[in-house]
């Protein structure tokens, strides 16, 4: 059974670090990839039991990121994480990076998660605690 909904997660403040800028003077789109792998760690980290589990681990299954406006240094920003969906196997969590303290809208977009057996790299069903935290 899928549930589809949207209710915010998490919201991860970072600063933008200097070596984050390419050529430009702005932003590289590789970096934005970090900063929402770094606020989906730290949002899976505060979930008791979530990576604890040695059967199972999570990984990118696929991610959409629709780029609104450059991010220049120096800036405060934030990531927030929205549930989107929760399958079975995997759930899809939206994404949007914004100005801490404008509010600004640079990126949003998702990605999905689906947890794997890592022996054999299939996966499985979503782990308990991910359930009780989300659901």
């Amino acid at each position: 059974m899928n549930e589809t909904t949207e209710r915010q997660l998490c919201v991860t403040p970072m600063e933008v670090r200097w070596r984050d800028l390419d050529a430009f003077n702005h932003v590289n789109n590789a970096s934005y990839l970090t900063y929402l792998e770094e606020a989906r760690l730290n949002w899976l980290m505060q979930l008791p039991g979530v990576l604890d589990d040695s059967r199972s681990k999570p990984v990118m299954a696929a991610c959409q990121l629709d780029y609104r406006a450059p991010i220049r240094w120096p800036a405060d920003i934030e990531v927030q994480l929205f549930l989107e969906r929760l399958g079975e196997r995997s759930i899809t969590l939206g994404h949007k990076i914004m100005g801490r303290e404008d509010g600004h809208l640079y990126c949003d977009g998702k990605v999905t998660l689906v947890w794997i057996d890592p022996t054999t790299g299939r996966s499985t069903r979503l782990p308990d605690a991910l359930r009780r935290a989300v659901g």
